[in-house]
């Protein structure tokens, strides 16, 4: 996991202007969903064309938050990335992958997100639960207009608090937790539970939502505020 924590220039800053460091001080588990966010092969695997070597780390911490949350009634949705491909063989999305992606890499990266490909399918090494929801996104943000059917889910169901992990920190992740606050969710980045290339995007991701879009707790702290003993 990212050996890190947000600078003490950026919670004297928080604390200033809203007048105390959490947002959220109890979290309703009836009410909560945890959101974990492109934790899938093409992302985890050792060589890939988007392999996040720190996003392996923290499935351990997945996985035990996870049991956690389920015996608190808290959901959990798994976001997994995947983009189609047109007749000519782009993608659907080819304002990030004809300018993003190098030529070399373009044609690799494509076919592991494409829907069914064994990049989109989720590490192996999470454990899953046949009550969690899979969901896939075609977009950063899981909840950006036509990206994937989340928010819909998530209204369905009275969630009003999402708890975000996964990969990248800085990518997806904070992209999905600032749609979250936009559309009037209380968000959470569960900062143990995210993973980015390095340490310092890491944080800087951290520190941006911190003070503009939600709070940022540890598994530990966020499993307090659901009302978790021990």
């Amino acid at each position: 996991m990212h050996d890190i924590a947000i600078r003490p220039e950026i919670v004297e800053r928080v604390v200033k202007r809203r007048g105390r460091m959490r947002l959220f001080e109890r979290l309703d588990p009836a009410r909560s969903a945890a959101v974990y966010i492109d934790m899938q092969v093409t992302f985890l695997a050792p060589g890939a064309p988007v392999e996040v070597p720190m996003a392996r780390a923290v499935v351990p911490r997945i996985n035990a938050l996870n049991a956690r949350l389920r015996a608190l009634g808290v959901a959990v949705f798994w976001v997994a990335h995947a983009n189609a491909r047109r007749d000519d063989g782009a993608s659907d999305w080819p304002g990030f992958f004809d300018h993003f992606v190098s030529d070399e890499a373009r044609a690799r990266t494509i076919a592991g997100l494409a829907p069914g490909a064994d990049g989109q399918k989720l590490w192996p090494e999470l454990e899953v639960a046949d009550e969690d929801t899979l969901l896939f996104k075609n977009r950063y943000s899981a909840l950006i207009a036509g990206s994937s059917p989340l928010e819909g889910k998530l209204r369905e169901r009275g969630i009003d608090t999402l708890l975000i992990g996964g990969t990248k920190t800085d990518v997806c992740c904070e992209s999905t937790a600032r749609d979250a606050m936009m559309l009037d969710f209380k968000t959470v980045m569960i900062a143990d539970c995210c993973a980015a290339l390095t340490d310092e995007e890491h944080r800087d991701a951290l520190e941006t939502v911190i003070q503009q879009f939600g709070d940022v707790m540890s598994a530990e702290e966020a499993l307090a505020a659901l009302g978790a003993s021990g």
